[in-house]
């Protein structure tokens, strides 16, 4: 595709590495999406940090962009590791294969626990905070026994459907996904049964800096983390608004496939799985179904391989865009999500250069990363 990023290959990152991603995640503007374009441009996040005041010069003069610090990152890892966490990067080994082969996979997940359970195959199951009786009960059920053939279970430790997931799972091998840092245990009620799943061998995951405090916003990006290293998600109970469906959605964009509890047309809870059921998930009353299902996929040999956005091309490539060139792209922008290849074609600007420019954009807030490499005015 004219409109992709540069080949990605397999690497070992260095420490100086490491830690140079760590500051190149944790800057101002500067989200998977925008990491991935910079790896790509530079080749490594050490050239990055070099090479990014310039760029920032042209996308925002005067208003310069804020750089995590070499210290910051360091204070943030020594933090984690006095907690007995450790980070995990994208292109080790323990980085979550399911999540790795997601277009907007966080370099960095901080994690407290074992990081083997993240090189497991993992499933995951969701649903709502308000539970009934029955639908935890069922929960219960399914996460045994998806635990029993061989998964791990992944949920975001909220009340009701979550802990019922993680509560049947401890034994199998369970994984909790955070909105804030993976010192934020929310609701501060599962702080035991966050310390019984590292106690269990599980873990505690977020891609969050050490110490941040969940907002409504950081939400989506847990979800996002919960479908993206599973290979499939259960929704038990939602309401016509739940956040489980935004985690359903975030896993049927990156291919997952989804799997719902019908439930009567009565029952408020029931209303959110029940429209997912109508658009396509599959249907489910047992982990029967949900291992028939998922057969093919675990039998597949494609495994998505582990591996980090470092360029096989050198940055020396790519030549700085001229201004009739930012002026073409930007008039040719508008606020509904438009494809990177379309652009290209539509421009007729050559594909270095159009990435080049919407890097410049990207870090200057100016535009929006969408699914399928699309993009949008902001």
């Amino acid at each position: 595709m004219s409109g992709a990023s540069a080949p990605l290959i397999p690497i070992t990152l260095s420490d100086d590495e490491r830690l140079a991603t760590l500051q190149l995640i944790r800057s101002e503007n500067i989200g998977p999406a925008t990491y991935r374009e910079l790896i790509s441009h530079f080749g490594s996040a050490t050239s990055a940090l070099i090479g990014l005041p310039d760029i920032i010069a042209r996308s925002r003069p005067g208003r310069p962009i804020r750089l995590a610090s070499n210290s910051a990152a360091e204070r943030e890892m020594e933090q984690l590791r006095r907690v007995g966490g450790q980070m995990v990067f994208l292109g080790e080994t323990r980085y979550p294969s399911a999540l790795a082969a997601a277009d907007s996979a966080p370099p960095v997940l901080s994690v407290r626990g074992s990081a083997k359970v993240l090189s497991r195959q993992i499933f995951a199951i969701v649903g709502s905070r308000n539970a009934s009786l029955s639908g935890i009960k069922l929960t219960g059920q399914i996460a045994h026994q998806i635990g029993q053939a061989g998964f791990a279970v992944a949920s975001g430790l909220a009340r009701g459907i979550d802990s019922a997931a993680h509560e049947a799972s401890l034994k199998s091998g369970t994984i909790a996904g955070f909105a804030g840092g993976v010192d934020q245990v929310y609701p501060k009620e599962n702080q035991r049964l966050a310390d019984a799943i590292i106690e269990a061998g599980g873990a505690l995951i977020s891609e969050m800096p050490f110490g941040w405090k969940p907002r409504a916003q950081d939400f989506p990006r847990r979800n996002r983390i919960v479908a993206g290293v599973s290979l499939g998600l259960l929704v038990v109970e939602a309401a016509r608004r739940s956040g489980s469906l935004i985690s359903a959605r975030l896993a049927n964009e990156m291919g997952r496939q989804v799997f719902a509890v019908p439930g009567s047309p009565l029952e408020p809870r029931s209303e959110g799985a029940n429209q997912l059921i109508l658009q396509g998930a599959q249907l489910t009353t047992s982990c029967d179904d949900i291992l028939q299902a998922l057969r093919p996929v675990v039998a597949r040999s494609d495994v998505p391989s582990q591996t980090s956005y470092q360029s096989a091309r050198p940055a020396s490539d790519y030549a700085e865009p001229q201004d009739d060139d930012r002026k073409r792209l930007l008039e040719a922008l508008g606020y509904s999500p438009i494809s990177v290849d379309e652009l290209i074609r539509f421009t007729g600007l050559r594909s270095a250069d159009v990435q080049a420019i919407l890097l410049e954009l990207d870090l200057a807030g100016r535009i929006e990363r969408r699914a399928g490499n699309k993009v949008s005015l902001t």
